[in-house]
């Protein structure tokens, strides 16, 4: 991990996109879609894997590589949404997982019930 804070990856992404004359391109809409190419992207490299296969997906350092490339693709992006919309993600992350526990209270973790949604 690094130390780096997520204002300042917006920040590094923003200065990028701007020397490049980009961001009349990072409107909400391009970048949503860009995420979700990113995100593909990602999903991709795992489509035709078993489970016990992508579990050690990263034991092999050219997949390994691979992986990391389109997380921080969908990161960049995501970020980089969040930016342009306002949105805190970090924020917007604790504020759901606060939701979350609400919603699905330790009582009830037995219950296999919306399990795979956290909405």
């Amino acid at each position: 991990m690094t130390d780096i804070d997520v204002a300042e990856l917006q920040r590094r992404l923003a200065a990028f996109a701007e020397a490049r004359d980009w961001e009349q391109y990072h409107n909400p809409k391009n970048l949503v879609a860009a995420l979700s190419v990113e995100a593909s992207e990602l999903l991709e490299i795992f489509q035709w894997l078993t489970p016990e296969q992508s579990a050690r997906i990263m034991e092999n350092p050219e997949s390994a590589h691979r992986v990391a490339d389109e997380v921080a693709d969908v990161l960049a992006y995501l970020l980089q949404f969040s930016r342009v919309l306002g949105i805190d993600p970090t924020a917007a992350l604790v504020a759901k997982l606060e939701r979350n526990e609400k919603r699905f209270p330790l009582s009830s973790a037995a219950e296999p019930l919306d399990r795979h949604s956290s909405e």
